[in-house]
């Protein structure tokens, strides 16, 4: 995957999509509408788009992979094709029956601003998908509070974009999944009360 060159501007997220078989992906989807906010902001439509990252699949393989009725992957995929994040990339017969190929649309989809009290909708799939993930399996969390000027923020944002894109250009569709999140901000400010005087 050919990294995006320019950090998005402030507030807007990133769902990466890893090394996909489609050659002809934009690097970007912009999402705009309502349609494609409600579309994902949906945990199991996040779950989906998660599955359709490295290759394409058929709405049987999805529902395998995510642990879903049939018809249900079916649903959630309509609607995710309808609002232009997935889309067919090919078909093939089997048995009279067309099989569809599902793919994402780009290699990144790209969220507006949540504005502020807004759901920052990946770092809340995030969590549920480490809250999902086993117990007994290898995992790295850590929480660092930092004190830095403008220009160290900006440094330790590109360091973390490059190695994330140095380890997704490393990515083999055929290892299991790993996830990699961050988040670099400037918390809200505190505001002390009585308590915290004491």
């Amino acid at each position: 995957m050919v990294p995006v060159e320019n950090p998005l501007p402030n507030g807007q997220e990133s769902l990466t999509i890893g090394v996909m078989p489609t050659d002809d992906l934009p690097e970007t989807f912009h999402v705009t509408t309502d349609e494609q906010l409600r579309a994902v902001s949906n945990l199991t439509r996040h779950r989906i788009m998660a599955v359709l990252r490295f290759e394409p699949a058929t709405i049987t393989q999805i529902a395998e992979r995510v642990g879903l009725a049939k018809g249900s992957s079916s649903y959630h995929v309509r609607l995710l094709e309808r609002a232009g994040l997935v889309k067919v990339v090919r078909t093939r017969k089997v048995r009279g029956v067309t099989e569809r190929y599902y793919a994402m649309a780009a290699r990144a989809i790209v969220l507006p601003d949540p504005g502020e009290g807004g759901p920052d909708v990946l770092m809340r799939h995030a969590v549920a998908d480490l809250e999902a993930a086993p117990v007994d399996g290898e995992r790295h969390v850590r929480m660092a509070h930092l004190r830095l000027t403008d220009e160290q923020f900006a440094e330790l944002g590109a360091r973390l974009r490059a190695l994330a894109d140095e380890y997704r250009a490393l990515s083999d569709p055929s290892l299991p999944d790993a996830s990699l999140v961050f988040a670099l901000f400037h918390p809200a400010p505190r505001k002390q009360t009585e308590g915290d005087a004491k």
